[in-house]
């Protein structure tokens, strides 16, 4: 499906008070330092889209035992990959993190126990596409664990998303 097709789906939808949720996969981690559709599509998001107050990202690179959501002033870009050139690994994305934000996610979240993790930072399912919605790095971003991760009890991922709710309410 070409990127301009989804606004034509989407063009009956009612317009919202609250962020919109948004599924983007990064496709080639090149997409990072490429120029094509997908990266032009990104561009168009951030810049069609209200600007939230903070991101909260779920990526399937971070595997973990458990649920986890970053809790660091400064999340590290972290180069979860291999193989690729000089130039991918060179991209910095400083975005700054939230604490506060990490605390209160980890307390809406009921159905199960989450970890506040102070060592992963952002990994390139979130800073690749990221860096084209929001080049300035300016909007502070979480990562939570990815669908790849075990969680305790067998807990569904969508009972974790779906607690967050309030957090897209406020933005």
């Amino acid at each position: 499906m070409k990127l301009n097709a989804l606004s034509k789906i989407t063009e009956p939808f009612a317009d919202t008070d609250q962020m919109p949720v948004l599924f983007l996969g990064h496709g080639s981690p090149m997409n990072a330092i490429e120029e094509n559709e997908f990266v032009a599509g990104f561009r168009n998001i951030g810049k069609e889209i209200p600007t939230p107050r903070a991101i909260l990202c779920v990526s399937a690179h971070w595997e973990t035992r458990g649920t986890f959501v970053t809790a660091m002033e400064h999340p590290r870009t972290v180069h979860d990959f291999g193989g690729f050139p000089k130039a991918l690994f060179d991209v910095q994305y400083p975005a700054p993190g939230s604490p506060p934000l990490a605390r209160e996610a980890k307390s809406i979240v009921k159905k199960t126990d989450v970890g506040l993790d102070e060592k992963w930072g952002l990994d390139h399912g979130a800073w690749s596409v990221l860096r084209h919605l929001y080049p300035e790095a300016d909007i502070p971003v979480l990562q939570e664990l990815g669908v790849a991760a075990v969680f305790p009890g067998g807990t569904p991922f969508a009972d974790v998303i779906a607690t967050i709710r309030s957090l897209v309410q406020q933005g």
